[in-house]
């Protein structure tokens, strides 16, 4: 006792000290075979990450290595030199190449793994922000056209609104005279870099927000922005053969990006409404053409009219049914790049008369006979035609009386 107090058992280590005493497999970390490829791995450590984030897992040590485990294990396996390293000479051919330093971590961006899953750790506002100018950002218009305007191409006149830099300022926001300066913040870079537990995540700056200028004495006319809205009419080319969902897009004719970045693009929406009597099929078009209970029977030409106004002349077959489809090849609407024409197809309906004329209503009934075929009785004679039958005089010439002698 004398000689001081001694451990008869070693010191307590932590649940995270223990299992990092020894190294796992890379590969057996990530729960990948040695053959995957560099999607199969960044989507196994994905997977990790998000479960075992420090975020999510406050105060959990085993958590917290198994995170760092992960990661180390991606930075390693996602280099294709490092990967070669470690496939040749394990864990100390990778340790060696880092020069002895260990995990370093600052190789993995978590920024484009995680996205804006943990409050904007990684990002602002759950996009990936770029630092400096931000481009415009797109404008989306939907046309509405004719099924007739989709077949021959048409030209509309549209009138958009869209942001503008501002012509007071030129853009910039500073008032004329002045100019916008540096964020003290990030030192005019736009980003700032923070560090988030054992590794180093660069984000945007909030004071500039991400720009790396501030404007202290703003534009009157845009309050600073750099931009105002205005009006343009742009004149649209829609060519033959649209579809809905078909999008015309022009480039660098959108929103206006801040000063120094490029506008983003304008993209118009194609939705084609319903036609009353033809209906559309890809390229082909489909349609119903009444024929009387003749030309179903005899057959003989009939004369069908297209979406786009032409007459086409068609010779029917004898015996033709109700329903029985006609193709007219290259009469449906145009091919797209270069695609041959589509086909109309008429679906031939027998038409059957609601009223006759005595005549027809004769040469119907002699048929019916001719077919041996029980039909109704002739129609009655309305109010209209008796009195009609009264008061017209017989024309009929009398006949001559006999003489007496």
């Amino acid at each position: 006792l004398s000689g001081g107090f001694r451990r008869l058992h070693p010191p307590y280590k932590s649940s995270a000290e223990t299992l990092m005493a020894k190294k796992r497999d890379y590969y057996e970390i990530l729960g990948v075979e040695v053959t995957a490829d560099d999607g199969q791995i960044k989507t196994s450590y994905r997977k990790l990450a998000l479960q075992f984030h420090p975020d999510r897992n406050a105060g959990d040590d085993a958590a917290a290595h198994k995170f760092k485990e992960a990661t180390e294990a991606y930075e390693v396996l996602a280099d294709k030199d490092k990967r070669s390293l470690y496939d040749r000479g394990g864990h100390a051919a990778v340790d060696g190449s880092r020069g002895g330093g260990g995990f370093s971590g600052q190789s993995v961006d978590l920024g484009d793994l995680l996205g804006g899953l943990f409050g904007g750790l990684f990002n602002e506002g759950g996009g990936r922000r770029k630092a400096g100018p931000q481009p415009g950002r797109d404008v989306q218009i939907i046309i509405d056209i004719e099924l007739v305007d989709a077949a021959r191409g048409i030209k509309k006149s549209i009138t958009i609104q869209r942001e503008d830099h501002c012509e007071k300022c030129n853009g910039t926001g500073a008032k004329p005279g002045t100019k916008p300066t540096n964020c003290k913040r990030c030192g005019g870079q736009g980003v700032v870099i923070q560090q988030q537990m054992f590794m180093r995540v660069q984000t945007p700056c909030r004071a500039c927000n991400g720009q790396g200028v501030i404007v202290t004495d703003p534009c009157t006319q845009c309050r600073g922005n750099g931009k105002t809205v205005g009006k343009r009419t742009i004149e649209v080319e829609i060519p033959p053969g649209v579809d809905t969902g078909d999008r015309i897009r022009y480039q660098g004719q959108g929103d206006a990006g801040d000063s120094g970045a490029p506008r983003g693009d304008l993209e118009f929406a194609i939705r084609v409404r319903e036609h009353k009597f033809f209906e559309r099929d890809g390229t082909n078009l489909i349609c119903q053409w009444p024929i009387t209970f003749a030309q179903a029977a005899l057959g003989g030409p009939i004369e069908i009219r297209t979406l786009i106004g032409e007459k086409i002349k068609h010779d029917l077959p004898r015996g033709v049914q109700t329903h029985d489809v006609v193709k007219l090849s290259g009469h449906g609407m145009p091919g797209r790049r270069g695609a041959r024409r589509g086909d109309l197809m008429v679906q031939v309906v027998v038409d059957t008369p609601q009223r006759l004329s005595p005549d027809q209503e004769r040469l119907y009934r002699e048929l019916a006979e001719l077919d041996k075929i029980d039909v109704g009785p002739p129609p009655k004679k309305s109010i209209f035609s008796k009195l009609k039958d009264l008061f017209v005089p017989d024309e009929t010439p009398a006949k001559p009386e006999s003489d007496p002698k």
